[in-house]
């Protein structure tokens, strides 16, 4: 079972990639979102995900773990194939994702190819429950590969101030959004002000509500 490949960029289509691998070509189908993200003749990293079927063995690409987490979250849903997956995870960045799922919108998933109202409908109402999150060791990188050093610190002190107020519950919410892609002093005020409006809800409800409050500003 492949997991993962590391090599140069051979060839890239409207929605695969060949990536070269010690002179190995793997044809790997992608989001337009990690094509985005490649170049023909540059190494890349894809996290991979490997699906047998009785005539084929396909593989899926993915240029960070969230990305393929949602991809394994979408294709348990009733009607989505791995194909119209990626055609969901082109057209919506997982925040994106996250937010039209806890705000029930089913018009957002409806832009991408293949998704119509009906299955639009399917997808939010079966995943309007589930939080969708990868390991902090698989994510840290990405979340702090572009701070500055002041910024790191900032996040720094502001999980010691959540950890104060909360360590059980705010914590764990702030560390969910996170991995959802959020900056971590932004995650901080928005489950700090879903807190304070609903001081009773538990860990799930809070990263909703949370979600709400960053689909509020957008």
């Amino acid at each position: 079972m492949i997991a993962k490949l590391r090599g140069l960029v051979d060839t890239i289509g409207e929605d695969y990639c060949i990536v070269d691998v010690n002179g190995v070509g793997y044809l790997v189908f992608v989001s337009a979102k990690t094509i985005a993200k490649l170049a023909v003749g540059i190494e890349a990293s894809l996290l991979i995900e490997t699906v047998v079927r009785e005539d084929s063995i396909t593989l899926f690409g993915f240029a960070d773990a969230l990305e393929k987490e949602w991809f394994n979250t979408l294709t348990k849903v009733q009607g989505v194939g791995a194909k119209v997956c990626l055609s969901i995870l082109s057209a919506l960045s997982p925040m994106q994702l996250a937010q039209a799922v806890s705000a029930q919108d089913k018009a957002s998933f409806t832009r991408a190819n293949g998704v119509g109202p009906k299955l639009a409908a399917r997808i939010v109402t079966e995943l309007k429950d589930k939080v969708v999150m990868v390991p902090v060791a698989e994510f840290a990188k990405e979340v702090n590969m572009n701070l500055s050093v002041n910024e790191q610190t900032e996040n720094y002190q502001d999980a010691l101030v959540s950890r104060a107020d909360d360590p059980s519950k705010m914590e764990d919410a702030i560390s969910a959004l996170v991995n959802l892609g959020y900056q971590r002093l932004e995650a901080y005020r928005a489950v700090n002000l879903a807190l304070n409006n609903n001081p009773d809800a538990d860990v799930s409800e809070l990263i909703k509500l949370s979600l709400k409050e960053f689909a509020k500003k957008d």
